[in-house]
């Protein structure tokens, strides 16, 4: 039995956030959380279902056929673009735990058809996918809308798309491997800098 819950370090790790956030969670009763002398300890199939509701959610959100306009419920709608499923899930996770409402796109044209579909407020993109690659995406993402703020986060970085992706704009650009903690602060930077 023992072996079903996780310490807190466990879910520092597990979940790839930081301990600030943790907290947060617990404080707002999004994760449920026991108290043992002055640790907690959390069910790992508290925090397995709980992140099944977020996946779920972003999935609904995926098959929304409105076109909504600005944050949900007061949240910020981000959609994640990346032929790689770890980099996707990883990405889902984290922008889930900050509170953001995340939609996942496995490839460019995908993602381009929701942005015809959904209006997001926040674009994370890789650049070098099969077929429509990043760069296109978000050409198509500015022409859907102007003001969109971007973060590119790719594996494959040089100075010809550094270049490009400054001359379109984008507000962050991440190399892979990259710490959640910088995509977190560029996802928050990116956002702000739009609203004022």
């Amino acid at each position: 039995m023992d072996d079903a819950f996780l310490t807190t370090e466990e879910v520092l790790e597990y979940l790839q956030v930081n301990l600030r956030t943790v907290y947060r969670l617990i404080k707002a009763g999004k994760i449920p959380a026991v108290r043992v002398g002055r640790q907690w300890r959390f069910r790992r199939r508290d925090i397995d279902a709980w992140l099944e509701t977020q996946r779920a959610r972003a999935g609904r959100s995926g098959a929304t056929s409105a076109r909504h306009a600005g944050p949900v419920g007061g949240r910020a709608r981000v959609l994640v673009v990346d032929d790689e499923e770890t980099i996707r899930d990883l990405l889902s996770k984290t922008l889930a735990l900050a509170d953001y409402e995340v939609d996942l796109a496995p490839d460019g044209r995908t993602a381009v058809d929701r942005m015809r579909i959904i209006q997001y407020d926040l674009l994370i993109t890789d650049l070098r996918m099969p077929g429509v690659d990043g760069l296109n995406v978000i050409r198509e993402a500015r022409r859907l809308k102007a003001d969109i703020p971007v973060i590119i986060v790719t594996g494959y970085s040089s100075e010809a798309s550094a270049i490009e992706a400054i001359n379109l704009g984008v507000q962050g650009y991440l190399t892979k491997p990259f710490r959640v903690p910088r995509v977190l602060a560029a996802a928050a930077k990116a956002l702000r800098e739009v609203a004022s």
